[in-house]
């Protein structure tokens, strides 16, 4: 039996061709069946001959729109590369490949997080958020009594709303881990100008040091950082735990209890002597420091090598 097809959806079928005039009726080859079979496409759309069918015939390259839905103006090479691909794979769309290929891309990115990515992601934050949360609490503190109910209401939902968000940007920005390094020394110092000092004398002889400004956040290097350093130059009045304490912890700790601890204070040099038996510390320099108080510490950085 003819038929032709209706003007459906691909992949729809087909008008029984009683229900046409007799002279509209187009014949189907074994051609134009192996030319549907081939390519997906109609022969017949509408009851006229496809130009897709007649470029068949002709040998012309025709896209197969279920296997190799890609733009016309790619080149002939890549869409040889994307079909050879399909070939081995289960994307069967372009479309599906971005996605899964996004997909990978934000994963593999999240766990090469870096120190100047986290700060550049701190940035685009909270620098924002800090002229809405600025802005509307000015308004509520100055202009309170200018502002309507209504829009008081909703000035006040807008900084509530900002303190909120900067919480949870604070929490996540804590939650990420920065990329193991390897390196000497772990400087744990609240003061930045000494760090950099520090950090630059050490550098200039061939070792690495590492500052970090609070001891809760060195007690955490220490622990996600499987490069334990050689050396630990220790502050004792820091801003959230004692350099006492964090020493104490660190020399009943058999992952650490090891490793040599200087405490470096502007502490009088008779407290620190008294408490270093107690704390397990290794010695101590006192602040103002010459350099060449650190020269001791190169014999065992090279030893620890």
């Amino acid at each position: 039996m003819v038929q032709i097809k209706k003007d459906m959806p691909e992949n729809k079928f087909i008008e029984n061709p009683e229900d046409t005039p007799e002279e509209e009726h187009i014949e189907i080859t074994e051609e134009m069946k192996q030319y549907e079979q081939e390519t997906g496409r109609y022969a017949i759309w509408r009851r006229v001959v496809t130009e897709g069918f007649k470029k068949w015939q002709k040998g012309e390259k025709v896209y197969n729109r279920d296997k190799e839905r890609i733009s016309l103006y790619i080149s002939e090479v890549t869409k040889t590369k994307w079909t050879d691909f399909l070939e081995n794979s289960n994307y069967t769309t372009i479309s599906k490949l971005i996605r899964e290929s996004v997909r990978q891309f934000i994963e593999e990115s999240n766990n090469k997080i870096s120190t100047g990515t986290v700060s550049n992601i701190s940035h685009a934050l909270k620098e924002p958020l800090t002229s809405i949360k600025g802005y509307s609490q000015l308004l509520l503190e100055t202009h309170k009594e200018n502002l309507s109910e209504e829009v008081l209401s909703t000035v006040k939902n807008i900084f509530e709303q900002s303190i909120h968000l900067e919480n949870k940007i604070i929490s996540f920005l804590d939650n990420i881990k920065e990329q193991s390094t390897s390196y000497d020394i772990l400087l744990i110092e609240d003061d930045v100008a000494t760090i950099h000092l520090i950090t630059s004398f050490f550098e200039s002889k061939g070792f690495i040091c590492k500052g970090i400004q609070s001891g809760n956040k060195g007690l955490e290097e220490l622990k996600y950082n499987p490069e334990r350093p050689q050396l630990i130059l220790l502050d004792i009045i820091l801003p959230d735990i004692r350099g006492y304490d964090i020493c104490k912890s660190l020399k009943s700790d058999d992952l650490y209890k090891d490793i040599p601890v200087y405490f470096l204070t502007a502490i009088s040099g008779s407290e620190v002597e008294s408490r270093l038996e107690e704390t397990g510390a290794n010695g101590y320099i006192l602040k103002p420091f010459n350099f060449s108080d650190f020269d001791f510490l190169f014999d065992i950085l090279v030893k620890r090598k």
